[in-house]
Formats: C-alpha cells, structure tokens, sequence
C-alpha cells in the first residue's frame, strides 16, 4: 500500500522510515528509527528529489507509482550520493529509463564508484545553475563537505523551498506527522537533532556556516531534509541552533558530569561533586557514565554544554578506555570553546589527569579549572574540601 503525504499542491512526501534499523551507519544507535526522506513535484516536468535506503525500497517505490499516477518521470535530483540516500538510484531507472539525472560532476563520479556505472541521461550542474519545471525554477548551490564533498541542495524560487539534503535533518521516524510543528519538536525531538547533526556533521562548522550565509540570502519558507521532519514554522529557531552548533558555541550554560568509573569510587566522587553544585544554585545537572552511555550521546552533551567535569580512573597506567574513546571523539569532532574540569583515581599511581589534560590540550580554547582532584583508591572525608572547592570554581565560571 502507498502512503504519500501532500507538503502543498504539487509537492509530495514518497520517502519512508525504518523502525528495524539499530545503528544508523552501523555506529550510532536509533531507538526511535529513521526517516528516508524523498519529495516528487508535479508540474508540466516531473521531479523526484532523491532515492532512498535499499531498507525502504518497497514502500518507496509503491509511493512514487502512486505520486506519478502514470505520468513520466523527467528528472532525478541526486543531492547526496551517501546509499542511505542514493542506493535505490539504479532500481529507479530502470522502471524509469526516460528521467535524467541532475547532479554534481563528483556525485556523477561516485554513481560510478558505487554503481560500475554511470545513468544513460545524466546532466551536471555547478552553482548558480537553474532549471524550469514549468511553473518552478530550481536553483542549484553547491553544499561541499555537508558532509560529504560532492552534496548540493536546490531551492525552488518559486515555492521558495529549500531541499537541504542531509543539513537539517534529526534521526527518528516519521509516524504520521510530517511537519515539525505538528510534533513537540523542541522537547521530544531536539535531542536527536543535535546528536545527529554533532556526530554526523559537526567537524565541518566552516562549511556549515558557509552553506547558513547561503541560506540567508534566500528567502526560504520551507526546508525538506533527507531526514526527519519537513519545516514551514519557526524556521529561525532550527537554522540558529545549527548556526550555534557549527560555530562550536555552547549551546546552554549547564554542566555536564561525565565518569569513568569501574568499581564506583570515581563515580561516587563525581556525583558529590553534583550534589554540591545543586547545593550551588546550579540546575539541570547531567551525570553520565561512559561506560553506559553511547559516545554519540556524550559527545553531543559536550557540544550542548559550556562545562564539562571529566572523572576517570586510571586504567592499564592509561586512561579508563571509556574515557579514552571519548576523548578522542571529541578531538575528531573538532571540539573546542569549553570549560573543563577534572577529577581522576588511582590505587598506586594516578596518570588520568595528566593523560586527559594532554588530549584536552590539543584541543582549541578549552579552559581547565584549576588542579585535578586526585583520588587514591576512593576520596577520603578531608577530600570533601577539594570537592567543594571545585564547585565554587565551577559556580563562578557559569
């Protein structure tokens, strides 16, 4: 069975999620699924803007017989040739052999990288470069490295709606509702949306912000991403929290306390240390362990908050590898403009801190607090002082 959704006369939803998927990439977890988003427009040509993971390809391909109802299709936009987006590509063209495919000279290269070969009707197109469907005009912008080189997106000029490939788009499935504002977004939604966007797209802000001034000279009304929710409301609020994101700002002045802990004294430490900022004033305090807690998540904590406590035993005279793995994504992610504080534990000889104050210091405008509280085996009562000294630290950096 079809299940098309109408975005406004002549523009349809035919992409389709997946519930089943586990790892979005095989890395990150998706417990609320994932949405393969594909749009059709109907005007005297056909457009279809982008395919969709071989996962859904049935539904998908029911839904574009239904959208079309017969007529041809004239055009295939390719914005993104990741397979998530573009696996269902060749199966397109062979129920529809007379569509051209309009997309980037690299994204021609890896339909054949990908394909062994390459559409029978393929047109190029570089920025600036349009199209008329009759009615609409698409403009082509070149979206390099958002997140992969050869990614555009088109603006309908006379829709005024912008298909932004994979910027802007958040992890979960669709369940009915299409656009963000029938959904609460802001409290059930954004979480996702900031994991997604921070692990997938986040070590590109330059470019990102590239792509925003782009965005900004456009008058857009609506954006339709290749994941998630379709946006025609509050537009403004979306586009500034990834103008924050890809800037590397915080993105609220909370603290987030993240452990690595194996028998539970360094957990025990750092959750003092919590209790002693709430005592402080401070509010919404997230603890974490990183031994429980995907790396995704914490590292789209780091990117939210202005101050992190970093707690770890030391491990193998190394860093507890939790802590380690984080470390290292936060660095891969380009990571930087926080404060930082921390607590490390060792029964004989304590390397965390020195270790975790060697990673921090390849990363850009990170401030460390003060001196590391040092734990031998577990904090002793006079430790208490320490730990309260740090929340003071802490307190007047907030």
């Amino acid at each position: 069975m079809h299940n098309i959704s109408h975005i406004n006369d002549n523009l349809l939803y035919v992409g389709a999620s997946d519930r089943r998927l586990s790892l979005f990439e095989n890395t990150y977890p998706i417990p609320r699924g994932v949405s393969y988003n594909s749009y059709i427009l109907l005007d005297d040509k056909t457009v279809l803007f982008d395919t969709t993971d071989a996962s859904v390809a049935s539904q998908f391909f029911e839904n574009v017989a239904a959208a079309l109802a017969g007529r041809p299709l004239d055009y295939v936009v390719v914005h993104h040739m990741e397979p998530d987006h573009a696996a269902t590509l060749m199966d397109l063209l062979l129920r529809h052999p007379e569509a051209t495919v309009v997309t980037t000279a690299k994204a021609a290269q890896m339909m054949e990288q990908f394909f062994g070969t390459k559409p029978a009707q393929l047109m190029t197109v570089k920025e600036g470069d349009t199209i008329s469907t009759g009615t609409h005009t698409l403009v082509f912008t070149m979206a390099p490295m958002v997140h992969w080189p050869e990614v555009m997106m088109t603006y309908d000029s006379t829709a005024k709606v912008l298909f932004s490939a994979d910027a802007f788009g958040t992890f979960g499935a669709l369940s009915g509702n299409l656009f963000a504002d029938q959904m609460d977004f802001e409290h059930e939604w954004i979480s996702d949306a900031r994991r997604y966007y921070i692990n997938i797209v986040g070590k590109y802000g330059m470019q990102v912000q590239n792509v925003l001034k782009k965005a900004a000279t456009l008058d857009i009304q609506m954006i339709c991403p290749l994941h998630g929710p379709v946006w025609r409301e509050n537009l403004g609020w979306f586009i500034g929290k990834h103008d924050v994101w890809s800037k590397y700002e915080p993105e609220e002045k909370a603290v987030v306390i993240i452990y690595g802990s194996i028998y539970g004294h360094t957990e025990a430490a750092a959750l003092r240390l919590g209790t002693l900022l709430s005592e402080r004033g401070v509010r919404g305090i997230k603890a974490y362990d990183a031994s429980h807690t995907h790396v995704s998540k914490l590292v789209a904590e780091c990117f939210r908050a202005s101050h992190i406590v970093l707690a770890s035993s030391t491990y193998n005279n190394g860093l507890f590898t939790p802590i380690e793995n984080l470390l290292a994504d936060l660095k891969a992610h380009a990571w930087q403009r926080r404060t930082v504080a921390i607590i490390e534990n060792g029964s004989w000889a304590p390397q965390a801190a020195k270790l975790m104050r060697a990673e921090l210091e390849q990363m850009k405008d990170i401030t460390i607090l003060g001196e590391p509280i040092t734990l031998k085996s577990a904090a002793t009562p006079a430790q208490e002082e320490q730990l309260a000294t740090l929340a003071d630290a802490i307190v007047s950096t907030l």
